[in-house]
């Protein structure tokens, strides 16, 4: 994956029309954008349809980019609004602001103090090299998209933020307009619940 310059420069390029810059934030970014509207929409067509909207938004609004966030910040609050509107227009989705009380998603570990496993559940080992070995990342990797995928909304939002994204709490608190505290919490319960499927099917596998 490219890496993407500062973002004032990212900006003036993108500003300029760089047709290649703009392909660059394509591909270093629209998985990940993928993954964070489909916690909001009921199908992955219809993110698929919400990522293109943000990106027509990203370039029809970037005059009004004033650089009081990160540029990747303001470009995934513009997913997270899009999103919730098109959720909305579906009459499937949960408001977003309902789909859990208090102060994060009731998962099957309950309290922080509950989870299974502390830490990022992304801490995975080294590449292997053995086509064996390489078959059973492959595996490990779907087994983590189908958690995911599993998951309750406002717990895969920040934890596709956090963990596939690479964001900071704080920019997830921001883009999702959550408090630290409860970013905190759906991030615990989300990786809790990944780490935990992930030694029973290591167990199952070994």
């Amino acid at each position: 994956m490219t890496k993407l310059p500062p973002d004032d420069e990212l900006v003036a390029a993108l500003r300029s029309g760089d047709g290649a810059a703009f392909a660059d934030v394509l591909d270093a970014w629209s998985s990940s954008m993928l993954r964070l509207a489909r916690s909001f929409v009921s199908t992955h067509a219809t993110a698929e349809e919400v990522v293109q909207d943000t990106w027509l938004a990203v370039v029809k609004g970037l005059a009004a980019f004033e650089g009081r966030s990160s540029f990747k910040t303001w470009v995934y609050r513009i997913l997270v609004n899009t999103a919730k509107k098109r959720g909305v227009h579906e009459k499937r989705s949960v408001p977003w602001a309902s789909l859990l009380p208090g102060d994060g998603d009731h998962g099957p570990h309950g309290d922080v103090g509950r989870g299974v496993h502390s830490g990022p559940w992304r801490e995975v080992p080294e590449p292997w090299a053995s086509p064996e070995k390489t078959a059973l990342a492959l595996e490990i990797r779907e087994v983590i998209t189908g958690v995911l995928g599993e998951l309750p909304a406002r717990q895969r939002a920040v934890i596709s933020l956090r963990d596939v994204a690479d964001h900071t709490a704080e920019e997830v608190c921001e883009i999702l307009q959550i408090t630290a505290a409860n970013q905190r919490v759906l991030l615990h319960r989300a990786r809790a619940v990944v780490r935990e499927r992930l030694a029973c099917y290591l167990g199952a596998a070994s």
